[in-house]
């Protein structure tokens, strides 16, 4: 699938621009992988695929424990979309595959 692989994303957040990598498998309609940043990694769940679109969660520790809510669309060698931090709102996210 075209969502397979390792992305460098470049996440906006309330604390300014952060980054991660990420590493995506799709099974049919299933996404399964990991994402890491700040030298934490954490296995995705909830993730899913049809088509171009795609959507995850992940849990952090840092700075605070939260669960991170991503929607998306693939382009290509390109990844973007909405990052949702809970009570904190939306925030746009952007990627390359790696």
């Amino acid at each position: 699938m075209a969502v397979d692989g390792n992305w460098n994303l470049t996440l906006n957040t309330p604390m300014g621009e952060r980054t991660a990598t990420l590493t995506l498998a799709s099974s049919g309609s299933t996404l399964t992988g990991t994402q890491a940043a700040d030298g934490d990694s954490a296995e995705i769940f909830d993730g899913s695929v049809n088509g171009d679109d795609v959507a995850w969660k992940v849990s952090i520790t840092n700075p605070m424990p939260l669960t991170l809510e991503f929607t998306g669309k693939v382009s290509g060698d390109s990844i973007s979309g909405d990052m949702g931090i809970g009570f904190m709102g939306s925030f746009p996210f952007t990627g390359t595959r790696a």
